[in-house]
């Protein structure tokens, strides 16, 4: 039975028995009437005490026919009158409680339906009823008659004119869409307040006489809080009347999936508004403390969760309201993800043979921009245009890869650019562009989601590949040439003795004049048309790396070296840097090449033992190339790896750069000196020849070092 009876139980029981008679309840009867007419008249400050009375008439004529009682007809009329006044001031009183946001108002009126036994039947109607005024709200807002009736102005336009806004004229049907859409949010936020307001107060509030907490009466018998309940309403209301309406009228669907943006963001605020709000009214309810309440309502110190509906482990209210605009946004990211490919598909016609011009770029930037920064209300959606930005860069890819030349022309470093050639440097200046261009979208958008950056980032990483890939034949084609080149210095005279001069006769070797008249020529020719300047560096650094690399491999095999042929080779050492300086920013910045450069020119005219002493060695220079420049100061029986195995240089180079590991390297000249030894014994020669122990050593050394 009602909590507040079951209290008083015994007191009542006790009078029936002792009354032990009808007469005993008719004197109660009217009794209690009176001091009902009394608590009447004492307005809203009594009502719950009416309550009270008329609980206890309740339980009085229980199981008893009282009709065609005379003595007590009139009372029975006042009573049920009486009910109903104090059930519909009750209600106002609820109703203006939750509206003004009163907490002592909702308080009083809960207290009377409880004591009336009606609490959890009250509640629920009064819940239903929010739902049922938001569901019409929703209902008018996407009503399309209301959103097409023709505006005044257009009435005048005199008779025979349509007024229905034809899709020529959506700006005005849009506009009082979004007016529309703005007012329900606004509405879905007031009634939300409302509610979570009342289930506030029913979690605080207890009955005086029994204790029960009001919240228990509603969630007995496995109901859900009528928070989750009432929100659970709101976003199916939401999701379905969308539904209907969209599928009724083109113009809604298309507002709502063009615009998807626009009513994310409305969504995204309404949620922000209701976390706001829940904060706000706890401000409130600590701030009211009317004494009346502070002793019904429980301290307010276990508010730590106080945000509006908590997530619970099988139910995300936030999601739930935004599952509701899952359609509308599969629509919105299809259009975005055809704006975007749209233009490249238009400057890269079917048999086009030329990258887009500037302008034509400049286009499929700005639609890039536009998409995100529309994108930028949610994160998530950010993220989800993100990945068809990257769609749209890697699609530019492919069909820049498509325009490239991979024909023999691409590669040809002998005349003058070809027709393949000038196209492969604009598809790449085209893809840096488009490289800069996006990198620049991206670091502007503020507050851009890190998921949201790599996604585009690593797209632009296979630009910078494909420009590496489209770049590649010619690199090849020029680190062949210089190759070739470097090669010929052994068909040149090194030999010869120190002329009288004590100068060489010309400044540089005949190789070295044409290695630096290539290099200035391929820079000039090719690669200054390339507008990535950064990015042509890095490629043809490693060029000049790889040419010191094989000029110095090559200067440590020339046999014989005379002393003539040192000071030209010193010199050539010197214009070296000059002939890789337009391959580099600066020729230091090629770093331990540069400084290998650098230390081997000084050890041409040291003492083997010097050069076996040098600090250079190992660190800078590796033991094997200076091991195999040891060779040339050795009798010709000493022969050099290559001049054992019967290879010529070019081959010899091949080995090595087929076996890049020192070790393999070292076995090999290992082998050479075992050989040499073996000659001498052969032969029954009594010693070896000056430098063979140096080179000893130095072997030595080198093995210990290893790794």
């Amino acid at each position: 039975l009602i909590s507040n009876v079951v209290a008083r139980h015994e007191d009542l029981l006790a009078q029936a028995t002792g009354i032990e008679s009808l007469e005993g309840i008719i004197i109660r009867i009217l009794y209690l009437t009176k001091r009902l007419q009394g608590q009447l008249q004492g307005g809203s400050r009594e009502i719950t005490k009416a309550a009270q009375s008329l609980n206890e008439l309740d339980y009085l004529s229980q199981g008893i026919d009282l009709s065609g009682i005379e003595v007590i007809e009139n009372d029975l009329l006042f009573i049920a009158r009486a009910r109903l006044e104090v059930e519909n001031q009750a209600k106002r009183l609820l109703e203006q409680g939750v509206e003004t946001q009163n907490p002592t108002q909702v308080g009083t009126a809960l207290q009377v339906f409880h004591n009336l036994g009606i609490l959890k039947d009250t509640i629920t109607s009064v819940v239903d009823g929010y739902c049922t005024t938001l569901e019409e709200h929703i209902n008018s807002a996407l009503d399309i008659k209301v959103l097409t009736q023709p505006s005044q102005s257009a009435v005048r336009g005199g008779p025979g004119r349509s007024t229905m806004p034809t899709p020529g004229n959506t700006a005005a049907f849009r506009a009082s869409l979004w007016t529309n859409m703005e007012k329900l949010v606004d509405h879905i936020c007031t009634v939300c307040g409302q509610v979570q307001h009342l289930q506030k107060i029913l979690a605080k509030k207890r009955d005086p006489v029994s204790h029960i907490c009001f919240i228990e009466e509603i969630v007995k018998d496995g109901q859900a809080e009528i928070l989750y309940t009432f929100w659970n309403s709101v976003t199916q209301a939401l999701s379905s009347q969308f539904r209907i309406a969209t599928d009724s009228s083109m113009f809604l669907k298309q507002a709502f999936e063009g615009e998807y943006p626009k009513l994310l963001r409305l969504y995204n605020d309404l949620w922000k508004r209701l976390q706001q709000y829940s904060q706000n009214m706890q401000g409130n309810f600590n701030a009211s403390g009317t004494t009346d309440l502070c002793v019904d309502l429980q301290h307010m110190e276990d508010d730590t969760q106080d945000i509006f509906i908590p997530k619970k482990p099988d139910y995300d209210p936030e999601k739930a309201l935004k599952d509701s605009l899952q359609p509308y946004e599969a629509a919105y990211l299809s259009k975005s993800l055809s704006r975007l490919f749209d233009p490249i598909n238009l400057v890269f016609p079917p048999g086009g043979r030329n990258p887009p011009s500037v302008d034509e770029l400049e286009g499929i930037i700005k639609t890039i921009a536009s998409e995100l920064n529309v994108a930028a209300v949610d994160a998530d959606l950010t993220l989800a245009v993100s990945k068809n930005v990257a769609k749209t860069v890697q699609l530019y890819g492919v069909k820049s890869e498509q325009l490239l030349s991979t024909q023999g022309d691409a590669s040809q470093v002998i005349g003058p650019l070809t027709e393949g050639q000038r196209r492969n440097v604009a598809v790449v200046n085209s893809l840096y562009k488009l490289h800069q261009s996006v990198t620049k979208v991206v670091s502007s958008q503020s507050s851009f989601p890190p998921a949201a950056e790599q996604t585009i980032m690593s797209a632009l990483k296979t630009i910078h590949a494909l420009m590496g890939s489209a770049l590649q034949p010619l690199l090849t084609s020029v680190g062949d040439a210089i190759e070739a080149i470097i090669i010929t210095m052994h068909q040149e005279d090194f030999s010869g003795s120190l002329p009288s001069s004590g100068k060489p006769d010309v400044p540089c070797s005949l190789y070295m004049k044409e290695l630096q008249g290539f290099i200035a020529r391929v820079m000039s020719d090719y690669f200054k048309h390339f507008e990535c300047l950064d990015f042509v560096f890095d490629n043809t650094e490693a060029i000049a790396q790889r040419a010191i690399e094989l000029f110095i491999r090559n200067a440590s095999l020339i046999r014989p070296l005379g002393e003539g042929g040192k000071v030209r080779l010193a010199a050539d050492f010197a214009q070296m840097e000059l002939a890789v300086g337009p391959f580099c920013r600066r020729v230091s910045d090629l770093g331990k090449s540069y400084r290998m450069l650098r230390s081997f020119r000084p050890l041409l005219f040291q003492t083997s033992e010097h050069v076996a002493s040098s600090p250079a060695l190992g660190d800078i220079i590796p033991f094997s190339i200076i091991i195999q420049f040891l060779f040339t100061r050795a009798p010709a029986e000493l022969k050099s790896p290559f001049q054992r195995a019967e290879w010529s240089h070019a081959r010899f180079s091949q080995w090595l750069d087929d076996h890049p590991s020192e070790k393999d390297r070292l076995l090999l000249i290992r082998g050479a000196l075992e050989a040499y030894v073996q000659s001498v014994r052969s032969r029954e020669g009594k010693e070896f020849a000056p430098v063979y122990p140096i080179m000893v050593q130095l072997l030595q050394n080198a093995m210990s070092a290893l790794p």
